[in-house]
């Protein structure tokens, strides 16, 4: 009797496509495994018990097996994306399908400088309330400074700040955050000293965790800031991460090989420094961050940053609280309405939107900039230690929905930027490593079982400019923690996300 359930459940679950969300034992069977290691694609079954694969191989249904028919499709590792702005709105979207459609199981956050604090109640709200993929956080520095300074400080910290920041640090490391994230970028983490920065990152690296920078600048002062985080990483011995590389004015078009250089003789030298990047021309953020001294009257400065930095037909914007009819529109086209030179729309747009935010208490302005060469994100990619994320989000940016399916569908498949085996290793085994996570993402006994099944002849992403929230195509199955999150592209409301270290 009970073969002949076990032969029933293979007609229900692998014709018909009707899955419950939760097994004792899974078998995917006749799957194309890519197993995150690099290593070449081979057809074969994966055995999954509890939350962990068991075995894998050519394997053979038992009468205890709720079998899964693969039918050659590839079966991978869950995608990790290691800079995600996902937290923010997560406890209204649980099934998480912008993330987990893209075949992303781990998500980690508290990036570019900012933590939900204390961090220890987001994690107890975590627990109680589990998503459909897995987290873990970064400490914020900006979050850091906020908390000992108050909100926004413009200036350095005293030696009792930084000792207070410490003292923060320290006990919201133990509420179970993988390192220190900065944001040297922005406001207030741009006003910190290297030397502040190197301290706290210190205190991370001697309680066992790293540290990942959104680095001071990614154009006019781009080998400075890249000196200043490798300096971090000597000095600090652990390992460090630039957050979404990248080559953003004209005057760096076209130097991966300085880059790339530069960081393997850090490498060489001892410095563990790695990357992540995103598949997309366009960054996304506000206008203030193009201008280092936040001058708004320096139309000069402003002009340079059009010239040099991201045209006027290239800043899309996002949000504009002074005047909404403006979102979607380039400030080319809002400088033709307005009947000014671009330089001059700039600066009226920023103090709008300053004096609209100060006075509603919500954002003003939001942009997307185009600063990126396509050829210089694919070289960058295929450096060893670059992994894959999207910095996205549930809202802005396309990349929030299509970051992961882009990379494959456009510059591994359309440019034929690497093997796919080598892209998973990007967007999996290498991400774990590069964020100290143990036993996820390879295909391998005892690992933990989040794994994605994909069509890799149609997986591709569907957010753009014009529909920035449009679901990626290709994703079948999600599992994760060995739980069915995803069948079918439609989410099963089974959420077996865990907080993980």
């Amino acid at each position: 009797m009970r073969i002949v359930l076990a032969i029933l459940s293979m007609v229900i679950f692998g014709v018909l496509g009707v899955f419950p969300t939760s097994f004792a034992d899974t078998l995917i069977k006749d799957a194309r495994i890519i197993d995150g290691t690099g290593k070449p694609a081979f057809l074969g079954s994966v055995r999954i018990s509890g939350e962990r694969i068991v075995s894998i191989g050519d394997l053979i249904p038992t009468s205890d097996d709720t079998i899964f028919d693969a039918k050659g499709l590839t079966l991978t590792p869950g995608f990790i994306d290691t800079h995600s702005h996902h937290d923010w709105g997560l406890s209204e979207n649980r099934d998480a399908l912008a993330v987990i459609t893209q075949g992303i199981t781990t998500s980690i956050f508290g990036q570019d400088g900012f933590h939900h604090f204390p961090l220890q109640a987001s994690i107890d709200a975590f627990r109680e309330r589990p998503v459909s993929m897995n987290i873990a956080s970064y400490i914020g520095h900006n979050t850091l400074r906020d908390t000992v300074m108050g909100e926004g400080a413009q200036r350095e910290a005293t030696r009792d700040e930084i000792s207070a920041m410490k003292t923060v640090l320290r006990a919201e490391m133990a509420a179970g955050a993988i390192g220190l994230s900065t944001g040297l970028e922005y406001e207030p983490g741009m006003y910190s000293t290297s030397g502040e920065v190197i301290e706290l990152a210190q205190v991370t690296a001697s309680l066992g965790g790293r540290y990942i920078s959104h680095i001071r600048s990614e154009d006019r002062f781009f080998w400075s800031a890249i000196n200043e985080i490798i300096n971090i990483g000597r000095q600090t011995g652990m390992p460090v991460q630039i957050s979404h590389i990248k080559l953003a004015s004209k005057e760096i078009w076209g130097q991966t090989d300085k880059l790339l250089n530069i960081l393997n003789n850090a490498r060489a030298e001892g410095v563990n420094i790695t990357a992540d990047i995103y598949p997309y021309e366009y960054w996304q953020s506000t206008l203030w961050v193009l201008l280092p001294e936040r001058d708004a009257d320096d139309l000069d400065e402003i002009q340079n940053v059009l010239d040099n930095i991201t045209p006027s037909d290239g800043i899309i914007f996002m949000v504009y609280g002074p005047d909404p009819s403006y979102v979607g529109k380039t400030l080319a086209d809002i400088s033709v309405l307005r009947g000014l030179s671009d330089a001059q729309t700039f600066s009226e747009l920023l103090k709008e939107s300053d004096a609209w935010q100060e006075e509603h208490q919500s954002q003003g302005q939001s942009i997307m900039g185009k600063s990126m060469l396509p050829h210089d994100i694919g070289e960058l990619m295929k450096w060893e230690h670059t992994n894959i994320c999207t910095d996205g989000g549930f809202e802005g940016h396309p990349r929030g929905y299509g970051a992961f399916p882009r990379f494959l569908s456009y510059f591994v498949k359309g440019m034929s930027l690497m093997s796919l085996e080598e892209a998973i290793r990007h967007a999996t085994s290498l991400a774990a490593h590069n964020m100290g996570l143990k036993d996820r993402g390879e295909i391998k006994v005892d690992a933990y079982a989040d794994l994605i099944l994909f069509d890799e002849d149609t997986i591709k992403d569907n957010a753009s400019l014009e529909n920035r929230s449009a679901i990626s195509d290709g994703l079948k199955m999600v599992w994760v923690n060995g739980q069915l999150a995803l069948n079918q592209g439609q989410a099963t409301h089974h959420y077996s996300g865990k907080v993980i270290k």
